[in-house]
């Protein structure tokens, strides 16, 4: 087992340089930090003083990745997986990545040395190749997120048809001309609510426009950036469909704002069936998503890898989702139906 001693003189640098690296000291240069850091992941190093005593112990603990706590969909997870977990006997710390690579193999680390039993992802920054490494030290659960490369249990999302039907809703409504919004390009799930999209687009015989495509939009403050974006174009989408309820908020309000009427100027669907969808005036159609059912499912299968020891098998639990069909979309025809 490598010791600080390895790492010294893998770097060629003192003890007391190493020490003030793994103690986040704010007087080491960022060029000796990354010498420091990369000889450490070279040799296997855990600077944990207590990770040996801990190896063969539980912690119980749990580990929850999510990238941005504000984002109601992973706050509703975040308390349905602290829920789940607490019936488990096990406590839940947060780790939120706020979309950095980075920060999520620092948190993974938390794994290693042995600080936590097992890691659930419900997002997913680096390739899995880089993750895959950190089973060795215990189990990692993907909820939400996914990576067909992934060799460990996934709780996912028919998101190819949550963007199907929420499209063929709008394409129902008399809608030629929609734009699709979503959030980062590098996700899986968004990928596969833009292949449903397209999917849907087809059945019509329409053919998918790039100038209708928005990306990077998760808060609401994007969603009003876009809705100008749209207004710019010589042609104007009449209908949006948006990966998240937070971004459709934003899109109806400042079109309201500006004298835009929904849905009869421009018709949106948001996605997560999030508290904010009854609140807004028009409420807002949307696709739900069964939160805590994931939840409890992530962390029943993750308690059950711990105790098994079997890691590395992929598993699929797959959940539906359902189009909840408001105002936004249809006006006052009718309210919260569910299709």
């Amino acid at each position: 087992m490598a010791t600080i001693e390895d790492v010294a003189k893998l770097t060629g640098l003192s003890r007391t340089t190493i020490s003030r690296v793994i103690n986040n000291h704010p007087y080491v240069s960022e060029e000796k930090r990354k010498l420091v850091l990369e000889a450490m992941e070279k040799l296997g190093y855990v600077p944990n003083s207590s990770a040996r005593s801990l190896r063969n112990q539980k912690t119980s603990i749990l580990a929850l990745f999510i990238p941005r706590i504000t984002n109601p969909f992973f706050s509703e997870l975040v308390e349905a997986t602290e829920i789940a977990a607490a019936e488990h006997g096990y406590q839940l710390i947060i780790c939120q990545t706020r979309y950095s690579p980075e920060k999520e193999l620092n948190y993974m680390n938390l794994l290693k040395t042995k600080q936590v039993d097992g890691v659930i992802l419900a997002s997913i920054q680096n390739e899995w190749k880089k993750l895959k490494p950190f089973l060795q030290y215990g189990p990692i659960v993907l909820c939400n997120e996914f990576d067909d490369c992934a060799n460990v249990p996934t709780v996912r999302l028919d998101q190819v048809y949550g963007g199907y039907i929420a499209t063929k809703h709008l394409l129902e409504q008399g809608h030629t001309k929609i734009a699709y919004c979503s959030g980062g390009y590098r996700s899986n799930v968004a990928q596969s609510r833009e292949t449903g999209f397209k999917k849907a687009l087809a059945e019509y015989k329409l053919t998918f426009d790039e100038r209708y495509a928005f990306r990077d939009a998760f808060h609401i403050a994007d969603g009003k950036r876009v809705f100008h974006q749209m207004m710019e174009l010589f042609e104007r989408p009449t209908a949006v469909f948006t990966g998240s309820d937070e971004v459709a908020a934003g899109i109806i309000s400042e079109a309201l704002r500006c004298g835009y009427r929904i849905p009869e100027d421009l018709a949106v669907v948001g996605f997560d069936n999030q508290a904010i969808t009854e609140l807004t005036n028009p409420t807002i159609t949307t696709v739900h998503q069964p939160v805590k059912q994931m939840a409890q499912k992530a962390v029943d299968i993750i308690v059950e890898k711990i105790q098994t020891k079997k890691y590395d098998v992929q598993e699929i639990y797959e959940f539906p989702l359902q189009l909840i069909v408001r105002a936004s979309t249809i006006g006052n025809k009718l309210h919260g139906s569910e299709a």
